[in-house]
C-alpha cells in the first residue's frame, strides 16, 4: 500500500453538502461542499477539498488544528479582536485550536484542507 496521496482539486464524485448551523450563520446563504479524500486510522487527520459560495460565517476550530491552501476564490478572515486577513487562490494559512471569528466568503472558493483533531 502506498503511503502518498494525491488530493484531486476537482473531484468528479458527489460531494457531502451542507449549510450552516443558525448559529453560526452571520450573513447571506452560503453552501458548501465536501469532498473527503483520505484519513487515517482512527479518523484524527483528515484531507480533502471544500467549497463554499459567498456569505458570512462564525468560525469556531475547537480543538481542531486546520491548514487549508485556496485554489480558488477570496475569503476574508477576522479574529475575534484581530485584524482583517484577505486570502486567495495561492495562499495558504492555518487556523490553530482555539481560533474564533468571522469566515466572510467574498467570491465562491475551493480548498484543500487538512484538519488535526
Amino acid at each position: 500500500m502506498s503511503r502518498l496521496k494525491l488530493i484531486d482539486t476537482n473531484p468528479q464524485t458527489a460531494p457531502r453538502e451542507s449549510k450552516p448551523t443558525a448559529e453560526r450563520l452571520i450573513a447571506g446563504d452560503p453552501s458548501f461542499k465536501t469532498w473527503p479524500q483520505d484519513a487515517s486510522c482512527d479518523d484524527s487527520v483528515r484531507t480533502g477539498v471544500w467549497e463554499a459560495t459567498p456569505g458570512e460565517t462564525h468560525s469556531i476550530k475547537g480543538t481542531t488544528f486546520e491548514f487549508c491552501h485556496i485554489i480558488s476564490g477570496i475569503i476574508e478572515l477576522t479574529e475575534k479582536g484581530g485584524e482583517t486577513v484577505t486570502y486567495r487562490a495561492g495562499d495558504s494559512f492555518v487556523m490553530k485550536p482555539g481560533f474564533v471569528g468571522i469566515w466572510r466568503t467574498i467570491e465562491t472558493v475551493r480548498k484543500i484542507y487538512v484538519t488535526i483533531n
